[in-house]
């Protein structure tokens, strides 16, 4: 029994890493796109355009991946429910690396006219039917192997993956810009992360196909209790919870790409600030983020998972006018200040994501349910955070615009994460 039992704790330790490793890496190919979006991606895909305008079209090619993500959620949602959440895990992975290593090799406007831009954002588009059912997989495979009691902990580790990857493309791209003279970065140097992410993925199929299955998509495979049509049975049965978990994370998505995708761009055009001391406060600001998600996570197990998000979710509402009030003082203490604090609440309402999810839905929908509510939140929130940012930004000339912006996002999360239910359904 003594041996079952160590056998078992290896097991759920296994899937766990494997969980962190291969949402590590997939967020990486994500968020490298980001970080090319706010440094480079302007002058090599919209060159006609003006450096603000150039801006505003680059981040909007950043947001139309948002527009595949609740696409990418039903279809994996649909297959992890019928299939299994391991296959689908691979499957999503293959197909981020391949969106990702092709933007890598892509010609520029000036090698190829209007088709660069075009190509750039099919890429994209591929890219967010990967990231659409990606989460969702990795979050219940941790869960659903977790022991009772620990879903918060071990479902932290497919959330710090998204941190994890950003410090890592941040980190990348540091690394590249340092080693090269800025105009071989803008000319080629750029492509490497990109490029880079083939052994990544490699790597993360390596490890994602050496975990076991869900032990609970095995007895539901066994009871033959699967769901037909998955995303309809949960849209019938579960829409509050469905409405509720999209709406929670609307504040964290919108919120987390100001921070890592318009603040790159905003301290370097606005504030004149040097690259590598945003990619700096970035990287500051994500690390606060990994340690507050796993510590959010291990409070929620004893808490309970709403009072975390509830303290989150004020945290982001508050901070918002302080936050770029710290940020136009240039003042790189100050930044990172600004920074450190407002990923205490974006760990907050991120950590216990994977366990209040899996809870929210029964066993036969979940991977679907889960999906598509992280997916819709996504795009609600974060699809077009970094263009809103800019635009507003630019037309009022003051940052206190996009605080108030922040705000409003804020107040709706805070709202649904008060209309939570307070008897979610079981993991098991």
């Amino acid at each position: 029994m003594a041996e079952q039992s160590q056998v078992r704790a290896g097991s759920v330790r296994r899937v766990a890493v494997a969980s962190a490793i291969g949402t590590t890496i997939e967020w990486y190919d994500y968020f490298i796109y980001s970080t090319a979006t706010a440094l480079v991606f302007n002058k090599a895909f919209f060159p006609s355009l003006s450096p603000s305008a150039g801006t505003l079209a680059a981040f909007a090619t950043l947001g139309v991946g948002f527009v595949a993500r609740p696409i990418g959620g039903i279809v994996w949602g649909h297959f992890g429910d019928r299939v299994g959440r391991k296959t689908m895990l691979v499957l999503s992975l293959v197909l981020m690396g391949i969106a990702t290593a092709g933007v890598g090799v892509l010609p520029t406007f000036a090698q190829a006219g209007v088709l660069a831009p075009v190509l750039l954002v099919v890429l994209r588009l591929l890219q967010g039917l990967s990231a659409g059912g990606e989460w969702g997989g990795a979050a219940l495979m941790a869960v659903e192997h977790a022991p009772a009691g620990r879903r918060g902990r071990y479902g932290s580790f497919s959330q710090i993956g998204v941190p994890a990857g950003l410090i890592l493309a941040q980190l990348v791209f540091f690394g590249v810009g340092n080693a090269l003279s800025a105009e071989e970065f803008r000319s080629w140097g750029w492509r490497l992360p990109f490029l880079a992410s083939l052994v990544l993925v490699a790597v993360g199929l390596v490890i994602r196909l050496r975990v076991e299955e869900s032990p609970v998509f095995a007895r539901l495979r066994e009871s033959g209790e699967r769901s037909r049509v998955p995303i309809a049975d949960v849209l019938r049965q579960r829409p509050r919870e469905v409405l509720v978990a999209s709406a929670s994370f609307i504040a964290n998505t919108a919120i987390g790409y100001v921070f890592f995708a318009y603040l790159l761009s905003y301290g370097t055009s606005v504030l004149k600030l040097s690259s590598d001391t945003m990619l700096v406060v970035v990287i500051a600001g994500s690390v606060t983020w990994l340690v507050s998600i796993i510590a959010s996570a291990i409070w929620s197990d004893h808490v309970g998972r709403r009072p975390v998000y509830l303290a989150g979710s004020v945290l982001l509402v508050v901070w918002a006018v302080p936050f770029f009030l710290l940020v136009d003082t240039r003042q790189v203490w100050l930044l990172i200040v600004a920074v450190v604090v407002l990923n205490l609440g974006l760990g907050a309402t991120y950590g216990p994501q994977s366990a209040l999810f899996s809870e929210l839905f029964e066993p036969r929908f979940r991977y679907s349910g889960a999906s598509f509510s992280y997916a819709v939140g996504a795009v609600l929130g974060g699809s077009f955070a970094p263009l809103i940012a800019v635009e507003l930004q630019t037309s009022t000339g003051t940052s206190l615009s996009v605080s108030l912006y922040m705000v409003g996002v804020g107040l709706i999360s805070l709202v649904a994460v008060l209309a939570f239910p307070r008897t979610p359904v079981t993991a098991g």
